[in-house]
């Protein structure tokens, strides 16, 4: 049965109600020259008078598309990939491609899942904030044409052994991994990091505490490296007694055990934001500078001290460099590092 059959107008009909030949039709709707305006006005009247819709999933197909792209990100709850996954879908918007997109819960098995779910639906391209350290089952994907870019942590695209467990080459804070072969849209973890941690130093802090997230975590890794080097730089020595690495749940006791210790912090360097919340909910008011900015952070009385990334530049970024990818760049793979930058509101800047 015919879509005209089933009440849908065609182009054909389009072309009857305007006196026009089909090729004329096709023309005005896919923007194409040699039309003159006249004839161009008679066939959008008759478009708009019929309620004629283009078929756009027979269109993209014949382009060899799907006009659409695949986005994992941890959790769709939380504020931090609100902001990223928005700005993906503003760039896609612009290019006329539909987001799917889904959240692995930092699940790898659950992450493979997702990406294989989408390149069986032929997605153009895929932007992923992986939660694994292995992309080896990417590689077939990836020779057959489907562009990727690693967003917030760097992939691993190292031997895949068919379950997502394959060798890693690398530890867990991704230095040394095999990321040559796709695009990488980071922030500057490490730099952030050391920025937050010296701002607490110089207004006379000599035992700072980190509280992060769970040490298998790139962006956790990089951030305590920037902890490091900040006590490093300042002559200070570092006790492995005010670091805890663990789920956001747990860091409000992380933290009340270190304080009750003989030789407790005078201030706390929280690893992202909802640590920084889970820290603040336990009643904890120390000197405090937390990784990301979060609602209300400049409300509270002392307002939060935070070293704040960009998640909507993040997101446009990476958008960005996919869509690149798709319109035939080819270009060696980016590595691409977006700065953080200081916001000081009070709580940072607490005496001893």
């Amino acid at each position: 049965m015919t879509e005209s059959a089933r009440g849908r107008p065609t182009m054909k009909d389009v072309a009857t109600a305007a006196g026009v030949a089909l090729k004329t039709v096709s023309r005005v709707v896919n923007d194409e020259p040699g039309v003159t305006p006249a004839t161009a006005g008679r066939v959008s009247a008759a478009i708009e008078r019929l309620g004629y819709r283009r078929n756009e999933s027979a269109r993209v197909l014949r382009r060899g598309r799907t006009s659409s792209i695949g986005l994992v990100i941890e959790d769709v709850a939380d504020p931090f990939y609100s902001g990223f996954g928005r700005a993906v879908e503003e760039v896609a918007l612009g290019h006329g491609s539909l987001v799917l997109s889904g959240s692995s819960g930092e699940d790898p098995g659950r992450e493979r899942e997702l990406i294989l779910t989408f390149c069986s639906r032929r997605v153009d391209g895929l932007i992923i904030v992986p939660s694994g350290t292995d992309h080896g089952y990417l590689r077939p994907e990836l020779d057959a044409g489907i562009a990727a870019v690693f967003a917030d942590r760097p992939g691993g695209l190292g031997t895949d052994n068919g379950t997502g467990t394959g060798t890693e080459t690398g530890s867990g804070t991704g230095t040394g991994r095999d990321t040559d072969s796709c695009d990488t849209v980071l922030c500057d973890n490490a730099g952030g990091a050391y920025a937050g941690v010296n701002h607490l130093i110089r207004h006379g802090h000599r035992r700072v505490a980190f509280v992060g997230d769970r040490a298998s975590v790139f962006t956790s890794g990089e951030r305590l490296r920037g902890y490091r080097r900040a006590l490093e730089e300042a002559g200070l020595t570092f006790d492995g007694s005010l670091v805890s690495n663990g789920p956001a749940e747990e860091a409000g006791s992380a933290l009340t055990r270190m304080l009750r210790g003989g030789d407790p912090p005078t201030a706390v360097f929280t690893g992202n934001g909802r640590i920084t919340v889970a820290v603040l909910r336990a009643g904890h008011r120390q000197a405090l500078v937390g990784f990301d900015d979060f609602e209300l952070a400049d409300l509270l009385v002392p307002g939060v001290t935070v070293v704040a990334q960009d998640p909507a530049g993040l997101g446009r970024t990476a958008a960005e460099l996919l869509f690149r990818r798709l319109a035939g760049d080819r270009g060696a793979p980016e590595r691409i590092e977006l700065p953080t930058r200081l916001i000081p509101r009070g709580s940072g800047e607490l005496p001893p």
